[in-house]
């Protein structure tokens, strides 16, 4: 969400590589992120590794053990190097780097892919018993916060959404969501919940690699594949998924598992994908950016598919 790039010391840099890969930096291949500093190191014994540096955070252990388990599960997953280490005020992370792919895998089967590929995370991922807390969620997904507000503290930004005026249909829409994800609920299972383009990456229509494991959480599976189906992009990584990607993301989602999405689940997983985007929306609005997580349109849309039915849903002429 931030625009400003996370800036890391050289020095502390060299000496955490060497402390905790036993070799310090050569090269520098990339850097890229904004919340986190995502940097790409060939080390001086030739190894090529990923460090994620960002804010200390309890739930930073669990994350990397779930990545971990995945990658000796045989989930195609970077390989993780160490543990959350200190690095000056924040905490890294390293871990093998994957390189190539494609953003995208071929249009026409886009979204069975994207689908097929989180059915296998869910059913590889282990049970949140078996790692330690994954709270508190990312806050494009923590729908259910504790705060007293409707949206939760966006990271890396002082802004109070819920202080912020106008379009006021976000707030509607993501309030009649919130309301129908409460009306819900399930046992808690472990998934990714940014399941945009860019933390995967392609080889043809197989599954090269997925990233950002600082995204896994503990949450019910039909809202884990609501966001997923609303999130991930079938012609264009800038662009989400439409109410028919979804669609058809929901009806894949249900093959790969076997057993096809109950009611119940498609309207939490509806819901579900509504509060995401409606979350995105109004951080958009809130710093000046044009709104394009979500229409007024598709959230009208989106709420029906959900059940809420045509009480004014996603609409800024009545509360819900």
């Amino acid at each position: 969400m931030s625009s400003r790039a996370r800036a890391v010391d050289p020095g502390l840099l060299a000496r955490w590589c060497t402390e905790h890969l036993g070799s310090p930096p050569a090269d520098e291949l990339f850097r890229s992120g904004f919340l986190s500093a995502v940097i790409g190191l060939r080390l001086t014994d030739g190894r090529e590794v990923v460090v994620k540096v960002r804010p200390d955070s309890p739930r930073m252990a669990a994350c990397v053990e779930v990545q971990r388990r995945m990658f000796q599960a045989g989930y195609p997953c970077p390989r993780p190097l160490t543990g959350a280490a200190p690095l000056g005020v924040d905490v890294a992370t390293a871990e093998v780097y994957v390189p190539g792919g494609a953003v995208l895998p071929s249009a026409e089967r886009a979204a069975v892919a994207f689908a097929e590929a989180f059915a296998w995370l869910i059913r590889l991922a282990p049970r949140p018993g078996e790692v330690s807390a994954l709270d508190p969620a990312p806050s494009w997904a923590d729908w259910n916060h504790g705060g007293g507000g409707l949206w939760p503290c966006p990271e890396g930004s002082d802004v109070n959404l819920d202080e912020v005026s106008g379009a006021e249909w976000i707030d509607a829409a993501g309030r009649r969501a919130r309301d129908l994800l409460r009306a819900g609920g399930s046992d808690a299972v472990i998934g990714h919940c940014d399941w945009l383009a860019g933390n995967l990456r392609w080889s043809g229509d197989a599954l090269l690699v997925v990233h950002d494991w600082d995204s896994v959480i503990a949450e019910s599976e039909s809202v884990l594949v609501g966001f997923a189906a609303a999130l991930h992009s079938t012609v264009s990584a800038d662009e989400l998924a439409t109410v028919e990607d979804t669609q058809r993301f929901l009806d894949a989602y249900g093959r790969a598992r076997g057993r096809e999405l109950s009611a119940d689940e498609l309207r939490l997983s509806w819901a579900a994908g509504v509060w995401t985007r409606a979350y995105d929306a109004k951080y958009q609005h809130a710093v000046g950016q044009p709104i394009t997580s979500l229409s007024e349109d598709e959230a009208r849309e989106r709420l029906r598919r959900a059940g809420a039915g045509s009480r004014g849903a996603g609409t800024g002429s009545q509360r819900p």
